[in-house]
Order: C-alpha cells, then sequence, then structure tokens
C-alpha cells in the first residue's frame, strides 16, 4: 500500500519561516505603538490640551490616565483581532475535520460497497451492516443518503427465484436462502432507521428512499416508521410476502408512491396510520388475494389518490377511518370480491372523490359512517342503494 506522504521542511524552510513570523510580530508591535500613539495624541487634542505649555495644565495623573486609556484601546482592538483571528483558525480546522472525517467515511465507504459485491452472502450481510453504520456516522447529509440509496440499488437488483425443496436444487435452494437473508435484513434496517426520531443520532428520517421495483417476498415491518419530507418511492414493487405492516406508520409531508404496486397474498396493513401533508399515491395499485386495512387511519391535509387501484380479496376495511381536509380520490377504483367496509368513517371538509369507481361482487358497508356524501358515492353504489350495500348512512338514500 502506497501512502501519500508530505515532505519535511528543509533547515532552510524553518528558517525562512521563523523570520516571516519575527517580521510579523515586529511589524504589529511597531502597528500597535503607532496606533497608541495617534489615539493618545487624538485624546489630547479632543481635550483642548493642544497649548499644553502656555494655557492648560496637564498634570502627570492626567497624563497617565490619557496613556492608560491610549493603550487600552488598543488592546481591546488587539482582542478583538484576536477574536477575529481565532473565528477563522476555528473554520479551518473545522474544514480540515470535515475532510479527513470524509476522507475515512470514503475509505469505509469502498470496503463496505467491496463487502456488498462478494459471493459470500455472510460477508454480503456484514457489508450491509457496514453501509448501515456508515450512514449513522456520516459527515454531512449527502453522505448519508449515499450510502441509503447504494443499499436501496441492492434491493432492486434482480435474483434467481427460489428452486424450491427439491433435493436436485438443495444447493440453489440454501444459497436463495442466504442471499434472501440479506435483503430481509436491509429492509429491517430501513424499518428501524425510520423509527427513530428525527434529528437523533441513527434517524433517517427526511433521507429518500427508492425502492421502485423491488420484491419483497417476506414480511415487511414498516410500522411505527415516520416518513416525513424527502421522497419514499415503492412505484411497482411486488409485496408477495404473508404481512405487509405499516401500522402506525405516519406520511407527512415529501412525496410517497405506491403507484402499480402489487400487493398479493398475506396481509396489508395501514391501520393507525397518518397520512397528512405532501403527496401520497396508490394510483394503479393491486390488492389482491387477502386482507388490506386502513382502520381508523387519518388523512388530513395533502393528497392522497387511490385513482385506477383495483381491490380484489376478502377484505377490505377503512372502518373508523377520519378523512378531513386535503384531497383523497378514489377516481376510477375497482372494488370487486369480498367486503369492502367504510364502517364508522367520517368524512369532513375537504374533497373525497368516488368519480368513475366500481363496486362489482362486493358486499359494501357503511355502518355508522358520518358527514355529507363523498362526491361521485352514489353513483358508484347506486342511489337508492343496491341490495349489497348497508343502509346505514343516511346520506346513501338521497343525492349529494
Amino acid at each position: 500500500m502506497t501512502l501519500n506522504r508530505q515532505p519535511r521542511p528543509t533547515p532552510d524552510d524553518r528558517e525562512l519561516r521563523l523570520w516571516r513570523v519575527g517580521r510579523a510580530l515586529v511589524v504589529t508591535f511597531a502597528a500597535a505603538v503607532l496606533v497608541a500613539s495617534g489615539v493618545f495624541y487624538g485624546l489630547v487634542y479632543l481635550l483642548d490640551f493642544q497649548e499644553i505649555d502656555s494655557k492648560a495644565k496637564l498634570d502627570a495623573a492626567t497624563l497617565f490616565d490619557l496613556v492608560k486609556l491610549s493603550f487600552g484601546v488598543v488592546a481591546g482592538a488587539g482582542a478583538l483581532v484576536a477574536l477575529v483571528v481565532a473565528y477563522r483558525r476555528q473554520r479551518v480546522d473545522e474544514a480540515g475535520a470535515h475532510r479527513e472525517a470524509t476522507r475515512l467515511h470514503t475509505e469505509r465507504f469502498s470496503v463496505a460497497v467491496d463487502k456488498l459485491g462478494s459471493d459470500s452472502p455472510a460477508v454480503r450481510l456484514g457489508g450491509v451492516h457496514a453501509l448501515a453504520g456508515l450512514a449513522d456516522d456520516a459527515p454531512d447529509d449527502s453522505l448519508r443518503q449515499t450510502c441509503i440509496d447504494v443499499l436501496c440499488a441492492y434491493l432492486q437488483l434482480p435474483f434467481t427465484p427460489d428452486p424450491g425443496d427439491d433435493p436436485a436444487h438443495q444447493e440453489e435452494h440454501h444459497r436463495y436462502l442466504a442471499l434472501r437473508k440479506v435483503r430481509h435484513t436491509i429492509l429491517r434496517l430501513i424499518g428501524d432507521h425510520y423509527r427513530r426520531p428525527k434529528g437523533t443520532h441513527r434517524s433517517w428520517q427526511g433521507c429518500d428512499l427508492d425502492l421502485t421495483g423491488v420484491t419483497i417476498d417476506g414480511v415487511l415491518d414498516f410500522g411505527g416508521a415516520v416518513f416525513s419530507d424527502g421522497s419514499v418511492s415503492f412505484d411497482g414493487a411486488v409485496f408477495s410476502g404473508s404481512e405487509v405492516y405499516f401500522g402506525g406508520a405516519i406520511f407527512s409531508g415529501g412525496e410517497v408512491y405506491f403507484g402499480h404496486a402489487t400487493f398479493s397474498s398475506g396481509q396489508v396493513s395501514f391501520s393507525d396510520a397518518t397520512f397528512s401533508g405532501g403527496m401520497v399515491s396508490f394510483g394503479g395499485a393491486t390488492f389482491s388475494n387477502g386482507g388490506t386495512s386502513f382502520r381508523n387511519a387519518v388523512f388530513s391535509g395533502g393528497r392522497v389518490s387511490f385513482g385506477n387501484a383495483t381491490f380484489s380479496g376478502r377484505v377490505l376495511s377503512f372502518g373508523g377511518a377520519r378523512f378531513s381536509g386535503g384531497v383523497v380520490s378514489f377516481d376510477s377504483t375497482v372494488f370487486s370480491g369480498g367486503m369492502v367496509s367504510f364502517d364508522g368513517m367520517a368524512f369532513s371538509g375537504g374533497g373525497m372523490s368516488f368519480r368513475d369507481a366500481a363496486f362489482s361482487g362486493s358486499l359494501v358497508s357503511f355502518d355508522n359512517a358520518t358527514g355529507s356524501a363523498p362526491d361521485g358515492l352514489l353513483a358508484a353504489v347506486g342511489s337508492p342503494p343496491s341490495a349489497s350495500v348497508t343502509l346505514a348512512a343516511p346520506w346513501l338514500t338521497s343525492n349529494p
């Protein structure tokens, strides 16, 4: 390994440096004396002692006070200059420390990325933890974002599907499970870091998260995570595991995309989640073959879109959800099969639209729903409603 060593100063260089320092001290001392003299004569002039010998009597005590005052003014000015110099030196030291921290971060980053590209799943797992640690200790936000981007890019890489339990493919099956563990570890670390309060150590809140097109073939637990500001994308993602959990998650500010994502099999839960401000899109997403819950979710401010989404399967629940302010759109959404529940839904203020939505083959319930009828809802379910709709909300029996 080649080290970049700075050349040692020669004796002539040291003598030249000492001569320059000595000259600076002499010049500074001479300047201080000149300034003190100028201040002294200025004070004498202001006190009207120009004609000391003929009229005014300037005794020794007064003269001494003037001299002290003169040097006091110079000392104050010197202290101010010293503060400025110290501040500049501190800034230079901080910049140097940041450069050194960035250099060390870059070296560690290169090693971690090399591990992530290893053929050994165990070494890759070490690279994942190393990158997560680098993101936590990054000297600035841009370097932290770079580490997160690399972890997301790893999840976006194509991988060989599980060949199954056939003994003839046992080695490939074991390798698939090992690499699957690496992917799941990244998702677990992401969830952990987005649960940490913003501004604290190891918190990634506010950073961009690009999981476009990823395949998540296991349990995803982002419960309680906070996605505020920044951009979070699950566009085109495929969730095929047993459970997708965003319970209690907070989506505020920024932009969050689940557009054209596929939620198949298992349970999908956004129960008690909060959607406020910013933009959240489920446009074109498909929810099938499982239960989907937005129970007690709060939609306030911002815009949430389920436009062109398809809900098919056992149960879709918006029971107890609160819609206030902002805009929530179910335009052209298709609800087919199973049961759709808006029981206890409260709609107040803002905009909520079901234009061109279609309820087909579903049992739709609005028990104890309150508020005025959202735009287009009566046309979607029928007015008066069809037999498949529970007559519980009074506004279902009349036009908006």
